[in-house]
This record gives structure tokens, sequence and C-alpha cells, in this order.
């Protein structure tokens, strides 16, 4: 009897032993950095949107725009393409660029194709609908000096349980008018993945 309770008991302890996880949750400050499986993340979209945009400000182009214009240039976000082997939310990184040009207060910034369709609709029902003194003119919109266009590659080199992952974003401030390159800009991420074995 002896022998089979402790054999039961000792059965108990592997089950529980190899039982899955348990799930808890901790709420974190928004901008707290979460690592968790070394994929591209929020901290790393917002990181990489801050240093580019204060490199991009601080070159020489912006201010020979000052002198020979005297105004603030016009920029657009264009396309950010995901050329990276896993799936990046880039329109997340596109707002992210977005909010850091606004905030520096250096440059105008234009809304993208994709929101001038719906404002360009709501201007033309508002010729038809908003009072005189109220509806927006057409034709009146800034148009852009310049749009700023990238890429986002990786690499991952793997052996055993342990990884790196390499993220490298590109980008590049053209000049719409005459496709003059004024302003390259490269921000790279490296990731060190370790993977502990299962234990039993």
């Amino acid at each position: 009897m002896k022998v089979f309770v402790a054999g039961l008991l000792t059965l108990v302890m592997v089950i529980t032993g190899c039982a899955g996880p348990t799930q808890t949750v901790k709420r974190v400050a928004t901008d707290e950095v979460s690592d968790l499986s070394g994929n591209w993340n929020d901290t790393d979209s917002r990181l990489v949107a801050e240093q580019m945009i204060k490199d991009l400000m601080y070159r020489p182009w912006i201010s020979e725009y000052n002198m020979e214009y005297s105004e603030k240039p016009t920029l657009i976000v264009g396309s950010i393409r995901n050329m990276s082997s896993e799936h990046i939310q880039t329109g997340t990184f596109v707002k992210d660029i977005e909010r850091e040009l606004i905030n520096s207060g250096k440059v105008r910034f234009v809304a993208s194709s994709k929101e001038r369709k719906e404002i360009r609709q709501e201007r033309m029902e508002q010729q038809s609908y908003a009072s005189e003194e109220t509806a927006k003119r057409l034709a009146a919109e800034y148009g852009a000096d310049f749009i700023l266009t990238g890429k986002i590659t990786s690499s991952v080199d793997a052996i055993g349980g342990k990884s790196a992952k390499f993220y490298q974003v590109d980008m590049e401030l053209i000049n719409v008018e005459n496709n003059e390159k004024v302003w390259i800009g490269s921000k790279e991420i490296k990731k060190f993945i370790t993977k502990s074995r299962a234990k039993w």
C-alpha cells in the first residue's frame, strides 16, 4: 500500500510539473520596454522614429530651404515598405514618424494620399450642402515640397537555442519637384535572443 501511495504521489508530481504554464496579466506603462519575442515591436517603432526625425531635422537641407524660401518646408510621408522576414505593422511606424515631424515644429505636414481622398470628398460635399460662409474652398491645399520614403529589412543568424536578429531602417527625403534626394538616414537594431530548454 505504501509503495502504491508513494508511486501515486510521484505520478501527481510529474503531471503537475509537466502542466502547461499559467497566465498572469500586469498593466505596464505604454512607454515601458517589453521585448518578449525579440521581434520588431512598438518600442522599436517609437525609438527609430524619434532618432530618424531628430537626425532629419538637424541636417543642412532644412536650413538651406529656410534661407531660400523664408518659410517652413511642407512634408508628406510616402510608402514605408516592409522587406523583413516578419509581419510588421508599418502603419504604426508611419504614425510615429508623423507625430515626430509635427511635434518638431520645423516643418509643415500634409495628409497622406488616402487621407486626402476623404478630405476632398468632404470639401466637395460642402460646396452643395454647407453655407457659403462656412464651405471650404477647392484647390487651396498645400502641395508637399518633400516626400519621405523608406524600407525595413531584417536578417537572422541562429544556432542551437541562440539567435541574433538584425533590423535596418533606411529612409530618404526627396524633393517632389526635381527628384533630388536631400537626406538619407539609416538606423540599425540588433537583438540577441537565448531560448532555454524546457525543464521537466
